[in-house]
């Protein structure tokens, strides 16, 4: 018997919503991250990107819990010496799409196939979207559905 290999031309990928409004950033990462590796369909590969677009709207309206707002989060301009520091909540508030990215980007692969990963998800701060075009379907995960 063989082993069943996905093709790219063999599966679709689907095109997912989340409303994040309420919603705990970890929690619901967890979850996007899971949709766009592709451990949510039978024919997972864990060397192939077999996983659907997300987008994640109302990003603004994420939720940090307990004492991870202040912990700080850093980031390097690229010049001599520029070393930035800012805490979790003061990124939320101030670019909640990049916040939102930088956590689940984490969750992903570290290498060429998570670079590919992170690029199928879409965040935005407001209710809008201007992917109409791709008849995204309304997803909320299992998990998340008493929150």
């Amino acid at each position: 018997m063989k082993t069943y290999t996905a093709k790219p031309d063999s599966f679709e990928q689907a095109w997912l919503v989340v409303d994040a409004q309420g919603q705990t950033m970890g929690r619901l990462a967890v979850e996007v991250a899971k949709v766009l590796r592709g451990k949510h369909k039978p024919i997972f590969a864990p060397n192939q990107d077999t996983g659907d677009f997300v987008i994640v709207v109302n990003a603004s309206g994420i939720v940090i819990t307990g004492k991870k707002g202040a912990e700080p989060v850093y980031h390097h301009t690229g010049w001599p010496g520029a070393l930035k520091m800012i805490t979790r909540s003061g990124e939320l508030a101030k670019k909640p799409q990049e916040a939102f990215r930088r956590v689940v980007r984490g969750m992903l692969p570290h290498n060429r196939l998570g670079d590919a990963m992170i690029t199928k998800l879409k965040v935005y701060a407001g209710p809008d979207h201007p992917h109409a075009a791709q008849k995204p379907v309304s997803w909320m995960p299992a998990g998340l559905q008493g929150e």
